[in-house]
């Protein structure tokens, strides 16, 4: 799997005009929270899913080398093929190490899950929606984790 996090002051995911997921750290009371951008390949399992959630909320990016964990900051989570993206030939990009969506889905939605219990507040894009992402990057800090 890879992760793609970024540290945003604010972030929402609309399908169709329509916001179906939203974060807003400044009204839970934290200057940072994380838009995490989630692909999956063809050899991801439940357990990577797991691992890569973990990191992610205690990874020390935010205000004060500070983790989500710590300041109880939100998380927005978006699915993103396109994060396996093979751009080695030609202009145009492969997307053959992209999981299938019954593969890559469960995976998307285990990473979330895992959030949740691990404590986080966790607001979520529409997986296969075609989805329209505002955010403000803060800093800018983006971390790509794979595992």
């Amino acid at each position: 799997m890879r992760v793609l996090l970024q540290r945003v002051t604010s972030a929402q995911v609309s399908v169709d005009d329509q916001v179906v997921g939203r974060i807003d750290p400044a009204a839970s009371g934290v200057p940072h929270g994380l838009l995490a951008l989630v692909g999956a390949t063809h050899t991801d399992t439940a357990a990577n899913a797991k691992a890569l959630a973990d990191k992610a909320y205690r990874l020390r990016i935010l205000d004060g080398e500070r983790s989500a964990a710590d300041l109880d900051a939100p998380i927005l989570v978006v699915s993103q093929f396109t994060l396996y993206a093979n751009t080695a030939k030609g202009r145009r990009p492969s997307w053959n190490a992209a999981a299938p969506g019954s593969l890559a889905e469960p995976l998307v939605d285990i990473f979330a899950e895992t959030l949740r219990e691990l404590g986080a507040t966790v607001a979520t894009g529409k997986f296969g929606a075609h989805m329209q992402i505002e955010l403000t990057n803060d800093g800018p800090v983006t971390v790509l984790l794979e595992g």
